[in-house]
């Protein structure tokens, strides 16, 4: 789809939600953060058992995943991705581009009546092959198709970032809630073995105490300047809300802990090309341990690495966040090392299995509403000049 196509899709949104500005992030940030202490109930609630959409056995069937949205992520990583999963499967397509429709019928056998466009996506509440919506559209339509996808009683994974503001992120929760169905974020990097296994080592605190933590997650832009990612009123932000969210996310489960305050900075060495959107930020945090920690994350410089100084040697993920193989490194020279399998096939097995079996979900909607805060924070920050934020991340699940 291309980026005209997005525009004409958003003006036909039946959720219109309220888009902030980078200068209403301060007064937003302050407001949101007074609400979280109601979020206790809410932020949970797409995590318990549910009756609303169709759940099945896996020894019936696979789950149903409908895409939303066939752009490079779709077409390239999560319909591949369906070809490898034990518990879920392709079951239909959401596309505005009508091309595409027979080229994916074709390829993936998609009978006509589970093919959908933008204009009747809210028939799909009658297709009881879809048990789950997985949307992979511009980050300011996330919100309009979850809450739909919610209200036509089916799951939804919700690509990151959940949304472009935290009003958004809790409007997607409220609507999962009221629903009963079960909502999850499309944190590939929450069931990939390497970051597992950095959980592990913060818990079982195996090299001691973790003291200084680094996250790079960048990239360089390869020249698509026409991009929605680099049009603010599709993306809500630029690198921070693309890469950024898996350093915001690297820093917490390298340390184990949520931070309690970040200071920001914005940097740009083509403000000729990037005009809406930020090329690079960094950012720099304290937990309550004690513990500090740094990220750095653009879109036109490159940075793949997770490393964690502790008292009694060292991890290290290189590369850390791209589609794998992934690699790891630990001071006393011992394996690191796990079979490569697509992260997005794990990844929606994983949720899969959350609906089937109720094992635990590995990035709940709470999770995506916490990082939404977290960079709002830091979005703040640069806009008052390096400023300190305090973060109260109290009202959110421990550190995962």
């Amino acid at each position: 789809m291309t980026k005209n196509e997005f525009r004409q899709a958003l003006t036909s949104q039946s959720y219109n939600m309220k888009k902030l500005s980078r200068r209403d992030f301060n007064s937003t940030l302050t407001k949101g953060l007074g609400s979280f202490a109601l979020l206790g109930s809410t932020t949970a609630a797409c995590s318990q058992p549910t009756t609303a959409a169709t759940v099945v056995n896996k020894d019936q069937k696979k789950l149903g995943i409908a895409l939303v949205g066939l752009g490079s992520y779709s077409t390239h990583q999560l319909a591949p991705a369906l070809l490898e999963t034990d518990y879920c499967r392709l079951a239909a397509i959401v596309t505005g581009t009508p091309e595409k429709e027979q080229v994916w019928a074709n390829k993936y056998q998609l009978p006509k009546e589970h093919i959908y466009n933008y204009n009747n996506f809210d028939t799909i509440i009658n297709d009881t092959a879809v048990d789950i919506v997985y949307v992979v559209l511009p980050n300011s339509m996330h919100a309009d198709f979850c809450i739909r996808a919610a209200k036509a009683g089916k799951h939804v994974i919700c690509e990151k970032p959940m949304a472009i503001n935290t009003e958004e992120c809790q409007a997607i929760i409220d609507a999962c809630e009221q629903a009963n169905v079960k909502l999850s974020v499309g944190y590939r990097m929450q069931s990939e073995p390497y970051t597992q296994e950095v959980k592990r080592l913060v818990k079982e605190q195996t090299f001691g105490k973790v003291n200084y933590i680094s996250v790079d997650a960048a990239y360089k832009n390869g020249g698509n300047w026409d991009q929605w990612r680099l049009d603010k009123k599709l993306s809500g932000g630029g690198a921070l809300l693309n890469m950024g969210v898996y350093a915001i996310q690297g820093v917490i489960y390298g340390t184990g802990e949520l931070p309690i305050s970040v200071t920001a900075q914005e940097f740009s060495t083509r403000p000729d090309l990037f005009k809406d959107t930020d090329e690079t930020i960094t950012a720099q945090f304290e937990f309550p341990s004690g513990a500090v920690g740094s990220i750095m994350t653009s879109h036109n410089a490159r940075g793949n690495r997770l490393y964690a100084s502790c008292d009694k040697g060292w991890f290290e993920l290189r590369p850390a966040h791209s589609y794998g193989p992934i690699s790891g490194q630990r001071s006393d020279g011992e394996a690191f090392e796990f079979p490569h399998k697509s992260q997005q096939a794990l990844q929606m097995d994983d949720f899969s299995k959350h609906i089937l079996q109720g094992t635990p979900n590995m990035a709940p909607g709470s999770m995506g509403l916490r990082d939404m805060v977290i960079a709002e924070a830091i979005y703040a920050s640069i806009a008052a000049g390096g400023k300190k934020m305090s973060l109260d991340l109290g009202a959110f699940a421990p550190a995962q």
